[in-house]
């Protein structure tokens, strides 16, 4: 049961657990213990070992003083993740052009190499429901192509998710991928996961949540940012370039960096995102005439 997990975790007796809605990976729980203290609690699925030391190894690297806004991690045991409990507000451009400047400051503290785990975190991680193997790289282009695109194109082929003529095209990203990667840059500290539902609005600031960090390109969050859309998000860019300006080129490039997770949902979720991927990859090798 969850609250002897929380316990166990937290040397505290569970005086309540209350289920909250959302999520697609994990139960989750705001859990209040016994001496008036809430916290926030996900059960993760014995089908996805490690994942709460994985998310609980992303969130301290990412916890970076003056950066983003994160919750505090206070254990994590086999199936059980245990933060700072932080209720939802509403939106705010204030909290947007925070967040921008944070996420600058974020990609900014580095990474040892393109696909390096948090400190103490596993290789093989986990991308909301799907796989994810952390393999360092010397360049991105390599660790994008060889550890993220490739392996899910042969999945989705396999699952029937992509079709050949579709798997053509993304292989070639992948043989272009270094001319297609624009001016190198040295590896960020990414999110890893950042789609708009993974940006969580509290009373006065946004937090990042369900992280899949790893060392990597910052056009990536970006990417994933405008991906399903996030609210204020003009505003987060012009924040962001504030106090980090982009390459030149980034919005052309925005289509190569959302493949790898258009190619975990067609995995997860079927072919309509198999055909997105495809449509994203010619648009990407199509880039290089602008």
């Amino acid at each position: 049961m969850i609250a002897d997990e929380v316990s166990r975790i937290t040397g505290r007796g569970v005086a309540e657990t209350r289920r909250l809605s959302g999520g697609d990976t994990a139960a989750a729980f705001a859990v209040r213990l016994d001496d008036g203290t809430e916290v926030f609690a996900k059960s993760a699925s014995p089908s996805m070992p490690g994942a709460a030391e994985a998310e609980a190894a992303s969130l301290r690297w990412l916890a970076e003083p003056g950066a983003v806004a994160v919750p505090e991690v206070f254990g994590d045991g086999a199936n059980c993740l245990v933060t700072e409990h932080v209720p939802a507000s509403s939106p705010t451009a204030r909290a947007a052009e925070e967040l921008g400047r944070g996420l600058a400051r974020l990609h900014a503290s580095g990474a040892p190499a393109f696909g390096s785990p948090p400190p103490g975190g596993p290789a093989d991680a986990w991308i909301g429901l799907a796989p994810m193997r952390n393999e360092p790289e010397d360049d991105w282009p390599t660790f994008y192509a060889r550890h993220r695109v490739q392996p899910y194109v042969r999945r989705a082929v396999d699952e029937g998710a992509l079709d050949s003529e579709s798997a053509t095209v993304l292989d070639q990203v992948c043989e272009d991928m270094a001319e297609l990667a624009g001016p190198a840059e040295p590896p960020s500290r990414l999110h890893g996961d950042l789609w708009s539902g993974n940006v969580h609005w509290g009373s006065e600031r946004a937090w990042l949540i369900d992280p899949a960090a790893h060392g990597g390109h910052r056009e990536t969050d970006l990417a994933m940012l405008h991906l399903f859309g996030c609210p204020h998000l003009e505003r987060i860019v012009a924040a962001y370039e504030e106090v980090s300006p982009l390459a030149d080129g980034w919005r052309d490039r925005i289509a190569l960096h959302q493949l790898f997770p258009l190619l975990v949902h067609a995995v997860l979720f079927g072919s309509g995102y198999g055909g997105q991927a495809a449509r994203s990859a010619r648009r990407a090798l199509a880039s290089r005439s602008h």
